[in-house]
């Protein structure tokens, strides 16, 4: 007779007590396990993914983190490198035409653009192959801008061109002769003999070549404070007899996109038929605007990406010292500086009786404080001067 089952199994080692371990069962029938022991469910049986697929199984997506990153940081490297380059070749063209006795009247500078202050004197000339135009080289328009980049902030100060100041070697007269009598060297010298400001770079506009400039840039907006119905000039039409019919440059009131052909007309308006009041001085602010849209065109987003593609067109027009890493560091500037807190000043001057001429106003000191910053900006006294002198915080002077 075999001895009964006892209810705990022998082994070499001792016996274990407890519950005899029930006979193992056969795989499930209606289920499966994966390689690794896991339980994956009733249902037909599916295959391990293969390929692209198993590749994007294994890899976590936190391990496409710094894939991702390192392909846009040697993008934008590609682009910087590009950009660089292409913008190279025109700087070097605008740096020739600035001549050494120009280079050596200007302010020399330490530091970076990106991280220090600095001054530059922005002149527009507009010589166009057109009668009366050809051998003129007065600046038209005179602007300062000053950089402030520890605040991103940048100042601009519009200097009236027939403001009579006293001009080395030459006398006393219109400031905008200095550029005719020296170039622009003795321009650098006068502005910056009267207002006392150090000239550290000099920017040279060509207006008459702004057309392509601003067509390779796609336009640029340009706020029109009023309507205007010019006077006849740089007529459009072939014949005289087209000329007498038409009525002159029309601008609607406000905010619009201009092509180049149509902001070289505003800028050379200075008589409105329907202001009578508007004169050369309105001029020189359809100028600055026209200048100031352009400066902001350049540092927009959609421009720096064009930059590897049209960056040499883009400095055609421009007569200037500045080397292309500066260009670069003040367009950075000009980026972070905030639209809102940008200063716009003007110095005033009341007529002298002698044609055009300007006698400058007694509160240009003032402005000039303000201007760099040492005082709070203060809105020009109506009525204190025939262009009176003051500043506004973020909008241009009307």
């Amino acid at each position: 007779m075999a001895p009964p089952e006892k209810p705990y199994r022998v082994y070499k080692g001792g016996r274990t007590k407890g519950k005899v371990p029930a006979p193992r069962r056969s795989s499930r029938t209606n289920g499966r396990k994966d390689g690794g022991g896991r339980y994956r469910g009733p249902g037909a049986l599916r295959t391990a993914p293969t390929g692209g697929l198993a590749f994007l199984k294994r890899v976590r997506w936190r391990r496409w983190i710094p894939i991702v990153l390192g392909a846009l940081l040697g993008l934008v490297l590609v682009w910087a490198v590009a950009s660089f380059f292409a913008v190279r070749g025109g700087v070097g063209d605008a740096n020739k035409r600035l001549d050494a006795a120009a280079r050596a009247a200007l302010t020399h500078q330490s530091g970076l653009l990106s991280t220090h202050g600095t001054t530059i004197l922005v002149l527009g000339t507009d010589n166009a192959p057109l009668p009366g135009r050809s051998t003129d080289d007065h600046s038209d328009s005179i602007m300062l801008v000053h950089t402030d980049p520890k605040h991103h902030r940048i100042a601009y100060l519009s200097i009236p061109r027939d403001l009579r100041v006293p001009v080395p070697g030459v006398g006393e007269t219109k400031i905008n002769a200095a550029m005719q009598a020296g170039g622009p060297e003795l321009a650098i010298k006068t502005i910056a003999q009267y207002t006392g400001i150090p000239i550290n770079h000099v920017v040279i506009v060509n207006f008459a070549d702004f057309k392509d400039l601003i067509d390779a840039l796609g336009g640029i907006t340009v706020d029109v404070p009023e309507a205007i119905v010019s006077n006849r000039f740089d007529c459009p039409y072939s014949t005289q007899a087209q000329c007498d019919r038409w009525q002159g440059w029309r601008f609607h009131k406000g905010t619009q996109t201009m092509n180049g052909r149509e902001a070289l007309i505003y800028s050379r308006i200075r008589e409105n038929r329907l202001n009578a009041a508007d004169n050369d001085f309105t001029r020189q602010e359809h100028q600055q605007a026209v200048t100031q849209g352009v400066l902001s065109k350049l540092t927009s987003l959609g421009t720096l990406v064009e930059l590897p593609f049209k960056g040499g067109s883009f400095v055609k027009p421009v007569t200037t010292d500045l080397s292309t890493w500066q260009l670069f560091e003040l367009g950075w500037v000009k980026f972070r500086s905030s639209s809102g807190s940008a200063l716009h000043c003007r110095l005033g001057g009341d007529s002298s009786g002698y044609g055009s001429d300007l006698v400058p106003a007694e509160d240009n000191v003032n402005v000039l404080a303000m201007f760099l910053g040492k005082s709070a900006p203060q809105p020009p006294v109506p009525g204190s001067d025939t262009f009176p002198a003051g500043c506004a915080v973020g909008h241009e002077l009307s």
